[in-house]
């Protein structure tokens, strides 16, 4: 019993304590864990339409240039491309100058574009359809060059 400085009583000083911690819910008892165990945070893919494949080949539908988000201004290359296996995706083609039209056939594989919304994929140059990047000297692997004739 405890008298107060106003005159109240309390005839409790300290609030009754419990057994079992109740500040973190966060934290999964024992047995929570025996019946559900712990949940593994699945991985989503970059490249959600190439199912797991490291390239597709596809169809081009539609060949245009887009612009891109700010501070960047120019005109991108892209295309649409239905694949093999039914998705269509927007592509970017890199490099310089290129030959693509509608019905060219191409190889894509993953990789986005930073300042293009929604571009997932590239398509591979020096692939199918595609032709390699004239007059390129350095990087030419990656463009499909074949090496030049001195």
């Amino acid at each position: 019993m405890c008298i107060l400085e106003n005159g109240q009583v309390r005839t409790r000083d300290v609030p009754p304590t419990s057994s079992r911690q109740t500040t973190n819910t966060d934290v999964p008892t024992t047995q929570q864990l025996i019946r559900k165990g712990r949940k593994t945070e699945e991985e989503t893919s970059d490249a959600p339409a190439l199912e797991g494949s490291p390239q597709r080949r596809g169809v081009c539908t539609r060949v245009y240039t887009t612009t891109p988000k700010k501070p960047n201004s120019a005109l991108r290359k892209v295309a649409r491309v239905r694949l093999t296996n039914g998705n269509e995706v927007t592509a970017y083609i890199p490099g310089e100058g290129h030959n693509l039209q509608e019905h060219s056939i191409v190889l894509v594989r993953g990789g986005r574009v930073k300042d293009l919304p929604g571009v997932k994929y590239h398509i591979v140059r020096g692939a199918l359809d595609t032709a390699g990047v004239e007059e390129r000297r350095q990087g030419r692997s990656k463009y499909g060059t074949k090496k030049p004739r001195e």
